[in-house]
């Protein structure tokens, strides 16, 4: 287990985290959250042993494997297979050794070796890096190719995919979303509910913190402190300590009031100067009690537009690609009118950003119209506004560059309710984080008064805070909203309808996000089924046919009875599994006198994840092989 004893962390003269005190145990998935800069990464910093702490005890196993996502890779000649490999260093070390006992003809040794790499299951290796770069969006074609034809973004999803095939004990990720689209979100909640050890996420996706973790560790003025339950238990139970503790420092104010005002008034009077005396040495020992507040510093809205025509913009029969007549969107058509608000679906890929970058006006049709109402003012977020940003400039000189009749006071009035306040307003932009510079994007968007917002992965860098301060300024917004966003929260907080943009289409898509999920499952059969057929197939007798497929039945029917057993046992098992981190929810079960049982129930909850994960890979092995029988 991970034990925290009056920690305490500084990063130079900044004090992060100070006497704090918590607990992780084995197998548990724990959400890393707090305000920027808090101290969250500096916290990552030292369970890696790179920050020693200032104060207290950090401790661990020092037996446990741990993985987290390098930040950094460099442009290798190597395939994307093989650099995710490289993640899992004892298969990779074993891997040496073997060539050597070979190039010795050392047999005895070879055969060692051998079932060495058996047993941490090195052979299925390759093919399960493989499932994991499909997970994460990668195409059969790329696994192949070397890590320096890859951009930043999809280089960082090759570093995810490298932790995550790593056997470790316990496994780090901080933003692991950051540059992934929904389809591999969801792929990567899935993954993550099964991995079998101990788990620390930061996160500022709170659908995703949901689906996870089990228990939430909260920085807040100084101090760590550990909730059970996922991210939604644990708002519910801070917003009632916070109820608690104002309601304490109201009561506490009301006392020190009648005590002072008794002290003022009988002071010096020589009748009541010792019951004078006697209330100053109550009043001074009161608690240091702080009054409650949520820190949330954002607050924001968009002001209501001068003026809103209608419709906004719309694309007809339009064809929608790039100057050298690459088509990516074939017959689009989309109308926009105030109170329009779509979200996109699609694989990474299909054409979202095209559309929107369409909609904009950034590229041309390669056919059909776009009719854009008069005096529309479009709010346009994506990377490419981000890098727009002038480096040298610092927020005030953005406002007032856009805003000409600002003052510098208006300006930072205006950017405090983004979370610029004091010298961060005076800060260059090349030295803010990628959440300050969304911010001030957006604090743009706001300041022009938009009728449209085009949103391209506005989210990427924001912080719950923000996030959330981003959900209700768009809830009250009244214009059209286009967006695309992996976080889920936000498209089922903002979002009306969905379009799903696939196969060169743009379609109305009935469903949610739950239906598109289902979506991806079956897109993907069909995707599976298409490359096992032949794309021309000679006629044959409907009597022969019949025949074939009753073969094939029977065939396929032992396989269908063991896959149905596998999976009535994997669903007793979840359902067991369920019982158990419920009862390890609860905080009384970490009371000493309650160690046993924990131990037993731990020990339940380890057995039955790898009870599950291992027979969910036989089903899914049953699965592939009855497909296949039918397919042919």
């Amino acid at each position: 287990m991970i034990t925290a004893v009056d920690l305490s962390l500084d990063r130079g003269i900044k004090n992060l985290i100070k006497s704090s005190s918590f607990t992780i145990h084995p197998n548990h998935k724990v959400g890393l959250v707090g305000a920027n800069g808090c101290g969250k990464s500096s916290l990552f910093a030292a369970l890696l042993g790179e920050l020693q702490p200032d104060a207290g005890e950090l401790a661990m196993p020092a037996t446990w494997k741990i993985a987290t996502v390098k930040q950094e890779t460099p442009a290798l000649a190597k395939s994307a297979l093989d650099y995710v490999i490289d993640g899992d260093k004892e298969f990779r070390a074993l891997e040496q050794k073997l060539a050597q006992a070979r190039a010795d003809n050392n047999g005895t040794l070879e055969a060692t070796i051998i079932n060495q790499i058996d047993t941490i299951n090195g052979y299925s290796l390759p093919a399960r890096a493989g499932e994991l770069l499909h997970g994460l969006g990668f195409l059969q074609e790329q696994l192949s190719q070397p890590v320096k034809d890859f951009s930043g973004g999809w280089r960082m999803r090759l570093n995810l995919a490298q932790a995550l095939i790593s056997r470790c004990d316990l496994l780090l990720l901080d933003e692991p979303t950051n540059h992934l689209d929904l389809d591999a979100v969801i792929w990567l909640q899935k993954w993550l509910k099964r991995f079998t050890g101990t788990l620390v996420l930061i996160s500022h996706d709170r659908d995703f913190l949901d689906d996870v973790i089990g228990q939430i560790l909260h920085i807040e003025q100084q101090r760590a402190k550990l909730y059970s339950g996922n991210y939604t238990a644990f708002e519910r139970q801070r917003a009632e300590q916070l109820a608690q503790q104002d309601a304490q420092y109201q009561k506490q104010q009301k006392e020190v009031a009648h005590l002072t005002a008794f002290v003022d008034r009988f002071r010096a009077k020589a009748s009541k100067a010792k019951q004078a005396q006697s209330r100053l040495k109550r009043l001074q020992k009161l608690p240091d009690l702080a009054p409650a507040h949520v820190d949330s510093q954002f607050t924001f809205s968009f002001d209501k537009p001068d003026y809103m025509p209608y419709p906004l913009l719309s694309l007809e029969q339009a064809d929608c690609g790039y100057d050298d007549a690459i088509k990516i969107l074939d017959n689009t058509n989309i109308s926009l009118v105030p109170g329009s608000r779509i979200g996109l679906l699609g694989r990474n890929g299909a054409g979202k950003s095209t559309l929107i970058k369409s909609l904009a006006g950034d590229i041309n049709l390669l056919d059909g119209k776009r009719y854009c109402a008069q005096e529309l003012k479009i709010g346009y977020f994506s990377q490419h506004q981000l890098e727009q940003l002038h480096m040298s400039s610092n927020a005030i000189e953005h406002i007032i560059r856009a805003k000409p009749e600002f003052g510098e006071l208006q300006a930072r009035t205006f950017l405090g309710r983004f979370g610029f306040s004091g010298d961060q307003a005076l800060s260059a932009v090349n030295t803010m984080s990628g959440g300050e510079k969304a911010r001030l994007v957006l604090a743009l968007i706001v300041l022009d008064k938009p009728q449209l917002l085009l949103l391209d992965e506005p989210t990427n860098h924001l912080d719950l805070e923000m996030r959330q301060a981003l959900v209700l300024a768009l809830q009250e917004f009244t214009g059209a909203i286009i967006l695309i966003a992996h976080d889920r929260y936000l498209l089922e907080s903002c979002v009306d309808e969905f379009y799903l943009v696939a196969n060169g289409q743009v379609d109305e898509f009935s469903g949610d996000i739950d239906d598109y999920q289902q979506w991806l499952n079956n897109d993907k059969k069909v995707s599976f089924q298409n490359e096992k057929t032949p794309s021309t197939e000679p006629s044959i007798d409907k009597k022969q046919l019949r025949k074939q497929q009753a073969e094939l039945r029977k065939h396929a029917a032992p396989l269908k009875k063991k896959a149905q057993q596998y999976e009535k046992k994997i669903t007793q098992w979840q359902q067991e599994l369920a019982q158990v981190e419920h009862t390890l929810a609860d905080s009384d079960i970490y009371q000493s006198n309650n160690k046993d049982q924990l131990a037993e129930l731990l020990k339940q909850q380890a057995s039955l994840k790898q009870d599950i994960a291992e027979n969910e890979m036989l089903w899914l092995e049953l699965e592939e092989q009855i497909e296949e029988i039918m397919s042919q």
